[in-house]
């Protein structure tokens, strides 16, 4: 629309853009536009930039774009930004991209510590809102700066409903989460009148836990990390939605949260984690990514058999009393450093089984005594 509109104005027989009148122009074309044609049209002439430019115009899309900022408090600070809603939309619309990241020479240049951090956070499902979110984080206290860099929206109680079936084959649900569940998390730094959107949008990964079956669907993006001068390292922002229910039910979100880790999954606290946000909302270069390539730039960098290596590892660090013998067969049998994540959730839950299933004969046992 905004092609054959472009090409009236400029080839239409002679017609100029002062052929139609602003109020035509503003109301019943420029709201139709989405945030990227729309900037696209103003850059086609100074009269056009004037009108494309107008407050109420970036405020509507922004609103429309991300429901959580129709929060008054998200609405004031945004107005504080440069540009206001146009600055924010500029900051928050693409994905980050951390093969574009613009170094900080000087830590001079780097941006001044904020008192806080306000999470602005939408969730889909088949493109329709099942949750929304402002939540205002302080940044400056001890307790924030030394502990793991974490950020929860929901509490201990708290649920969401999905509309999505818990249960049938794997296969089904997997995939209908991978396409079906968004989420965007937009991080602002009130101080410095920056954002960030952190979620890769779509997941990048979907997993089931073994034992209690509940589903966490993971979302991220990667982030470059140049605080130690010339060599760059890499970081991860992970995003995890955590559901649960019965089979055949509706689930329901229990978890939604966000922490910083660096690509050995160490949790970065919050001093470290706070500058990395804070860094990336300054230096970060933005770009529209193709569908599906955030999780395909996950298991580039991260690569498939590290990945599994690694949560193999955290899963046998964090293991139950329980589980000690079948470990020490496993280390008898197999190199635990080459174990699929996959053959120790198999070999985990063939024990836990047999566990039950004890206990269930110790019980029955009981009773007929």
């Amino acid at each position: 629309m905004s092609s054959s509109f472009m090409t009236t104005v400029n080839q239409g027989g002679g017609s100029t853009i002062s052929a139609i009148h602003s109020d035509i122009l503003q109301t019943h074309i420029f709201t139709r536009l989405d945030g990227p044609t729309l900037a696209s049209a103003g850059c086609v002439s100074s009269q056009l930039h004037a009108l494309c430019t107008q407050e109420k115009l970036w405020r509507d899309i922004c609103n429309h774009t991300w429901p959580s900022t129709n929060d008054p408090r998200i609405n004031r600070l945004i107005s504080t930004f440069p540009a206001g809603h146009r600055s924010f939309f500029s900051d928050s619309f693409p994905t980050l991209d951390h093969h574009h990241h613009r170094r900080s020479q000087l830590n001079s240049n780097r941006p001044s510590p904020t008192s806080e951090l306000i999470s602005a956070v939408d969730i889909y499902y088949h493109d329709k809102l099942i949750f929304s979110k402002v939540q205002e984080t302080e940044a400056v206290t001890g307790w924030f700066l030394c502990s793991p860099f974490r950020l929860d929206l929901l509490g201990e109680k708290e649920t969401v409903p999905t509309q999505v079936k818990f249960g049938g084959e794997e296969d089904t649900w997997r995939s209908n989460l991978q396409e079906n569940l968004t989420l965007s998390w937009i991080v602002i730094d009130p101080t410095g009148k920056r954002a960030a959107n952190f979620s890769s949008l779509r997941p990048v990964s979907v997993q089931q836990h073994w034992l209690t079956g509940q589903i966490e669907v993971g979302y991220g993006t990667i982030l470059a990390d140049d605080r130690w001068g010339s060599s760059t390292e890499f970081m991860q922002c992970g995003i995890a939605v955590t559901c649960e229910g019965k089979e055949g039910r509706e689930m329901h979100v229990t978890e939604v949260r966000l922490q910083v880790e660096n690509m050995d999954g160490k949790i970065l606290n919050g001093k470290e984690g706070l500058v990395i946000l804070q860094e990336t909302m300054e230096g970060g270069r933005r770009k529209k990514g193709k569908r599906g390539e955030e999780r395909e730039r996950y298991e580039r960098l991260l690569g498939e058999d590290f990945l599994d290596s690694r949560i193999v590892e955290k899963v046998l660090v964090t293991l139950l009393e329980r589980f000690e013998s079948k470990i020490s067969f496993l280390e008898e049998s197999k190199d635990l450093f080459t174990i699929s994540l996959a053959e120790l959730m198999s070999a985990l839950q063939a024990q836990e089984q047999k566990r039950a299933l004890r206990q269930d004969r110790i019980i029955e046992g009981a009773f007929q005594m």
